[in-house]
């Protein structure tokens, strides 16, 4: 198996179940023209966290890490009228590239961008009384740890937290790696499997994006 093959494998699937859409494609376009880097989740991802969102009937969800939006945009058609996502977004120039995607896609009432380093940010939308029904984590990895710590604060009993890029290439098994990412990422996972609070699982992923995983816990108990 290839990066070539699991890279027409996704488009083979891209062209049978996700469609082509304006907004959608213009996000990924408007992010590209803007020199935003390359990380977002791939169309197969984007559904696959959609329909996660569905099944759980969130109504409230939380995405740390924004980038251009296009994981924003597919969150945010899984709410209900009266839904509500807050996304945070540390780099000012792809929150700009974020807000004209939102809009494009007719989303600027549902989604609430907070521009500023996650950790000071959380802290604010936890005195604010929010609880999420669904919390997406892909921002910088070496703060996933706290980035789980205080998704556990925001979320209720039922809630589901979604970790993405859990892999690594599979760098992940590397106890001796000197990356940050490799690093941060295995003491989310430590602190995943020793969490009593979550019932969670991992999942290896290939595809356009590579080799990579998701990581997906349900709160199982209140804080």
């Amino acid at each position: 198996m290839t990066q070539e093959q699991w890279t027409v494998v996704d488009h083979y699937f891209n062209d049978l179940l996700v469609p082509p859409d304006p907004a959608l494609d213009a996000a990924l376009q408007t992010s590209a023209t803007a020199g935003l880097p390359p990380h977002n989740v791939s169309p197969t991802q984007g559904k696959l966290l959609l329909l996660l969102a569905q099944i759980q009937r969130a109504r409230t969800i939380l995405e740390i890490g924004t980038l251009g939006g296009y994981s924003t945009i597919w969150l945010a058609r899984a709410l209900p009228n009266d839904g509500r996502l807050i996304t945070l977004e540390a780099n000012p120039k792809h929150a700009e590239v974020a807000h004209t995607n939102f809009a494009h896609a007719g989303l600027s009432d549902i989604v609430d961008l907070r521009l500023g380093q996650a950790l000071s940010t959380l802290p604010q939308i936890a005195a604010e009384g929010h609880t999420f029904d669904l919390i997406f984590i892909d921002a910088d990895k070496p703060n996933n740890p706290d980035y789980f710590r205080w998704a556990l604060k925001l979320s209720r009993r039922g809630s589901l937290i979604i970790a993405d890029n859990v892999v690594r290439n599979g760098a992940v098994i590397d106890a001796t790696s000197s990356d940050p990412s490799v690093q941060g990422v295995r003491r989310f996972n430590e602190l995943l499997a020793s969490e009593p609070r979550v019932c969670a699982t991992a999942i290896q992923t290939v595809g356009s994006k590579g080799y990579d995983g998701f990581a997906i816990a349900i709160v199982t108990a209140d804080q």
